[in-house]
């Protein structure tokens, strides 16, 4: 499940920076979220940072759109991190 910024989002620029997948980015309007890198923070934290750091409730939600496993979520952060 990737995640998705809604229209709620303020540009605070407080989840950009935490995202350790470098999937956030600056849209025409507001901050917004490469489903193709987003593993909602599964191989790096317990839950997704950019969440936890938005200072506006229910802002970063999970995308209706793409709906992954937990094991496409793990796929992903072997392509983007791989070991060695």
């Amino acid at each position: 499940m990737a995640l998705l910024i809604t229209k709620k989002c303020i540009n605070c620029d407080m989840c950009e920076p935490e995202c350790p997948n470098e999937a956030i980015s600056m849209g025409d309007e507001f901050y917004e979220i490469d489903t193709d890198r987003c593993t909602e923070c599964i191989g790096h934290y317990d839950s997704p940072t950019c969440q936890q750091v938005c200072p506006i409730d229910h802002t970063i939600i999970v995308d209706p759109l793409h709906i992954e496993s937990n094991d496409r979520l793990w796929e992903k952060f072997v392509v983007l991190h791989p070991a060695g």
